[in-house]
């Protein structure tokens, strides 16, 4: 391996050298499509998360790592003879030029939502050519990938639902269903406590309404229960910091003390 190659060149060198079935590694040759499918997904969550804690250093080493999964994939395919690395960059290349008219062709947008229009109205041609090719029966929600998060595909589900017309006129109405599944859910707790499967039911139209309305607010839901989940964490260290100062043992706090340190630290918070 030549040390005037380009990193690419030689990661994908590397790859290759790994997935050799007598001098590769054990691990990698035993690995398929399926098998590295979790990993992509905490290699993606991890990339997230040094974004998100603003660590330049630990997102370049992330993205390396995400940048692998790829070549991983590529690898697999160019085993088989269905794709490699190249085909997959032409394919990606030649998607993002056919979805930016207004940059690559002679197509004007004059504003970012007219923008979006297009790449939908693309995105849907393509999905419809797909269909014509296998003979499926088209649906607003094809290709909704099944492996998103819960909240990310449902946000998806429901803007390709919108955009077909089914939706709420105003954010209110969708406040007030978000509203109306709460009390069934309640009806439901009340009714059979034993009765996990209705109540996780009635649960689901909860947060599937929550996530309608999150839509409707132009708010990213999975975004917006990732920051909640961080500052429920930083509250909850703080609480935890406010206990041991007063030498209380959290375990036998009780749930009030609990709750008043909670909101103690909440209140500190908000105050700094």
């Amino acid at each position: 391996m030549s040390g005037a190659e380009d990193p690419l060149t030689r990661l994908l060198a590397v790859m290759a050298q790994l997935r050799d079935p007598q001098h590769g590694c054990p691990w990698d040759c035993e690995q398929d499509f399926r098998s590295i499918v979790p990993h992509t997904l905490e290699e993606a969550y991890e990339v997230a998360d040094a974004i998100e804690r603003g660590d330049r250093e630990d997102m370049r080493d992330e993205l390396g790592d995400l940048l692998f999964q790829v070549v991983f994939y590529a690898q697999l395919g160019q085993e088989e003879g269905s794709f490699d690395f190249q085909s997959i960059a032409q394919a990606v290349l030649e998607k993002i030029i056919r979805r930016h008219p207004h940059v690559f062709a002679d197509r004007r947008e004059t504003s970012a939502v007219s923008q979006r229009e297009t790449w939908e109205a693309i995105k849907a041609e393509e999905r419809s050519h797909r269909r014509d090719e296998s003979g499926a029966t088209a649906s607003a929600l094809d290709d909704v990938p099944l492996a998103l998060p819960a909240l990310t595909r449902s946000r998806k589900l429901q803007s390709r639902a919108a955009r077909v017309g089914f939706d709420w006129p105003d954010p209110s109405l969708v406040l007030a269903k978000v509203n109306e599944e709460l009390s069934e859910l309640q009806e439901a707790m009340e009714a059979d406590p034993a009765d996990k499967a209705h109540i996780a039911e009635e649960m689901g139209d909860v947060l599937l309404a929550c996530v309608n309305l999150a839509r409707r607010l132009d708010v990213d839901p999975e975004q917006a229960l990732r920051a909640g989940n961080a500052k429920f964490e930083r509250r909850f260290r703080a609480l935890e910091q406010l206990l041991r100062e007063d030498g209380i043992e959290l375990k036998e706090a009780g749930f009030d003390r609990l709750e008043a340190a909670y909101q103690k630290a909440k209140s500190a918070e908000k105050a700094g």
